[in-house]
């Protein structure tokens, strides 16, 4: 079975909203379209459909439950859905090749055959078992490593690659789902990985030396992407858009030249197609955009004007004549309403430069970032709602902008944006004087505890008497199917109060007597009463709202629903005590506070775009500070505040980054700055590359920090093997809680040694990578009761001096 299939069949799922569509309706319904289609365009789509219907599907396959057409079906109906919904608007350019299983990088991977040896492949079209095995792992192989795409939320699968690869074009997909789309009446813009992008996120796999270039590889890369562009361009494409965002970067010399190199190689294959270089997510250093308007063979440049504004001023300054400009005025990466006006004008000033003919109104990136459908949020007030654009409303503002443009506008579609900004900008609701007093006050201190972090271990250890190598999970335990019902039915008003605190209080001993069966020493109440991390904590503060099916892909199959700050924060009363008390008094151990720190509330909301992000982050930390002071006053001497999206925030430009560590990490030190030195403070962080802002993570100043390392081949201990001292507490993770697979004790114990050859025996904790939320107990209990035994093992050598 392919990882794509370009047969269409209606989607017969009970989860989807979606109309079922035949073959010659949809394609009767866009054939007939009269609408004349303005030069708009869109980067890319949101994957999962509107009320996360592949979600299921994928979940349902994996399950066995399920068969490859099953998933197959799932899979068309959205993409045809999504063709034909771009296809009535009236946008112009519409991309296809943007849908995944799992993931766009993935999905280059297999197009490429670039199938790391351990998962067996033996050649040919690449099938669902090799690819979903890339991307989670199976019962005998581990996952390829997984971390975030640039500054956002979405994760990608890291390709794995050495001079051995033999690369060989292995998934016709790209070509398939242009077809599949042109049978339907749509002529789409293929979108694929750009090669220097796909080779510059890459790693040396295992067993190549980490200095190994990866760009030497881009020769053996590019005669595949011929052989992809070919097919393409047989297939009747006039349009191929190469995705290569790492042009935003701060790249050196060679990596700039990789580009000229690779695009003066494709010239020829490409002769004839009119080709879309897109960039996003910041603005383009002056060095790159005059490789980027320099390439061969490039008809158009796509550029990111929202987070990207200083590139304005470089296509002002010059802009190549007779090419496209794709301009990113709508914005991918949030759900405010654009100010259509404002974009206007943008758009009217860049005319002179571009051209009239030449100017194409387009997403700042893939709304792929966004929620899918305000049309579904039923239960937002008529106020919050009217501020709000979706994915689906932000196509609909691309082509209004476009015909705008293009001298046909609405003005009574402009009319009730301005009054929808007006409102948001004047309503009572946003703003709170005394929080921003409170938050502006923050800035006469650093706001550090007063003892040192290995005086205050010594207290610690005092009160705690933890053992050598101390074990704790990360939070969250398994969300059973009966654990959400329940949370669901007390929402929908089907139980009581009583019968739902009832219900949550026995899972909590449940599970809080599984870990003294396992013999773990730092305890958590596996979080049951939760939704989400951070969606938990903003129904409970004030200036937040919150969606119905606003999800996002965060990766795979697991998504997430951020909140929506629309004004000033606060909270009104203890988030978390009643929850962790109880769970405190059915144990004499240790039991862990959970609480999700300000970053990571902040990076992982939709978030207020009328004051600086940082202002709204102090804010979020003064609510968490009330919170963490309430936990100490209720006995809780071990209090997580999790920043698991703090390197997330960074900005990808280096000029901007001290600025933003220097706030980040000053929230994250006033939520824990009034607590006494017996009380000791964990912060988690997953799935990202931490190396580089290791000092601003010591100087967060956390006694304790759990840490994302075993997917990640334990690229976090190099930092440590290349002189970093640290001096508090910290648990790299030593097993993958993203895959199904169970690790032996061995492994676990061999990872351990391996840390206590860079580590203090005294600092180190033994936990998993990140929550077990999303695995099963059947995966959970073995995996822990390993972890624990690995732990014992290493101990016992420890205490014999072997």
């Amino acid at each position: 079975m392919t990882i794509n299939s370009p047969t269409f069949t209606p989607f017969l799922s009970r989860h989807s909203h979606f109309p079922s569509f035949t073959h010659h309706k949809i394609e009767r319904t866009i054939l007939s379209l009269k609408i004349k289609k303005m030069a708009s365009h869109i980067v890319g789509y949101p994957r999962m459909g509107p009320k996360r219907e592949l979600k299921f599907a994928l979940e349902s396959f994996w399950d066995q439950k399920s068969s490859a057409e099953d998933l197959e079906k799932v899979a068309a109906d959205l993409r045809a859905s999504i063709w034909k919904q771009m296809a009535d608007v009236g946008i112009k350019y519409i991309p296809s090749n943007t849908f995944a299983y799992y993931d766009h990088v993935l999905n280059t991977t297999a197009m490429l055959g670039a199938v790391p040896p351990r998962y067996g492949w033996t050649g040919g079209e690449i099938g669902f078992d090799t690819y979903f095995s890339m991307g989670r792992g199976n019962a005998t192989v581990p996952a390829m490593e997984m971390t975030k795409w640039f500054d956002t939320n979405y994760h990608f699968i890291v390709p794995e690659l050495g001079p051995d690869v033999n690369f060989t074009y292995s998934s016709h997909k790209a070509v398939n789902e242009y077809k599949e789309a042109k049978a339907l009446g749509v002529d789409t813009v293929p979108v694929l990985v750009g090669p220097v992008t796909y080779l510059l996120l890459s790693k040396p796999a295992n067993g190549v030396p980490p200095t190994f270039d990866l760009l030497t590889l881009l020769p053996k890369v590019l005669a595949v992407y011929k052989e992809v562009v070919a097919d393409l361009k047989a297939a009747g494409a006039s349009w191929i858009q190469f995705d290569e965002p790492t042009l935003v970067l701060d790249l050196e010399p060679q990596k700039l030249q990789a580009f000229t190199t690779a695009y003066s190689e494709l010239a020829s294959s490409l002769s004839g197609l009119n080709v879309l270089v897109e960039t996003y997510f910041a603005d383009v250093p002056a060095e790159a955009y005059k490789t980027l308007t320099g390439l061969a063979g490039v008809t158009a440049y796509g550029f990111d004007l929202v987070r990207g504004t200083k590139t304005l001023d470089l296509i002002k300054g010059g802009f190549p004549s007779g090419k496209y400009l794709f301009a990113g005025v709508v914005d991918g990466r949030n759900i405010w309403a654009n100010d259509l006006t404002a974009s206007l004008a943008t758009l009217n000033g860049l005319e002179a430069t571009v051209g009239k003919d030449k100017l194409v109104v387009s997403t700042s990136c893939s709304l792929l970032h966004t929620a899918v459908d305000l049309v579904n949020e039923t239960k937002l007030d008529n106020e919050i709602k009217s501020w709000l654009a979706f994915a689906a409303q932000k196509v609909v503002e691309v082509n209004a902008l476009a015909k705008a443009l293009a001298g046909q506008k609405d003005e009574a579609f402009f009319s009730s944006n301005s009054a929808a900004l007006a409102s948001r900008k004047t309503s009572p609701r946003v703003t709170n004087e005394g929080v921003q007093k409170a938050a502006a006050a923050l800035k006469g201190s650093d706001h550090r505890r007063a003892t040192n972090v290995s005086a205050r271990l010594d207290a610690q250890q005092k009160k705690l008497n933890l053992p050598v190598l101390p074990t704790t999970t990360i939070g969250s335990f398994p969300q059973t199917p009966e654990l959400r019902r329940v949370r669901r039915e007390y929402k929908a008003t089907k139980i009581s109060e009583e019968e739902y605190v009832n219900s949550i209080k026995k899972e909590i001993r449940e599970v809080v007597e599984l870990q003294e069966k396992l013999d773990i020493d730092v305890l958590v109440h596996g979080e049951p009463e939760r939704n989400d991390m951070v969606e938990y904590f903003g129904e409970q503060l004030s200036g937040f709202a919150f969606t119905v099916n606003g999800w996002v892909q965060s990766y795979g199959s697991r998504c997430v629903k951020p909140p929506i700050i629309y004004g000033d924060v606060s909270r009104p009363k203890p988030m978390t005590v009643f929850w962790s008390s109880t769970a405190q008094s059915m144990t004499k151990r240790p039991m862990k506070g959970m609480l999700t720190g300000p970053v990571t509330i902040l990076n992982w909301s939709f978030v207020r775009n009328d004051q600086p992000r940082s202002e709204t982050c102090y804010q979020i930390a003064l609510a968490i500070k009330d919170e963490v002071e309430d936990l100490e006053k209720a006995g809780i001497t071990v209090i997580q505040i999790d920043e698991a999206a703090l390197r997330e925030g960074l900005p990808l430009r280096k000029s901007g980054q001290a600025h933003y560590l220097e706030w980040a990490v000053h929230s994250f030190r006033i939520t824990n700055v009034g607590v006494q030195d017996t009380t000791q403070i964990h912060t988690h962080m997953c799935y990202s590359h931490f190396n580089d802002i290791i000092h601003s993570i010591i100087d967060m100043d956390a006694d304790v920090i759990t840490i994302e390392n075993s997917r990640s081949d334990e690229k976090l201990l190099r930092v440590f093997r290349d002189g970093v001292k640290y001096g508090a507490g910290i648990g790299p993770g030593v097993y993958d809680i993203h895959s199904p697979r169970i690790p032996p004790t061995e492994e676990i114990a061999d990872r351990i040694n391996k840390m206590l050859a860079v580590l203090e025996k005294n600092i180190l904790w033994v936990n998993p990578d990140c929550g077990l939320k999303t695995r099963k107990y059947t995966e959970v209990n073995p995996a822990l009761t390993n972890m624990v035994e690995a732990t014992k093992q290493i101990r016992n050598q420890l205490a014999s001096g072997k």
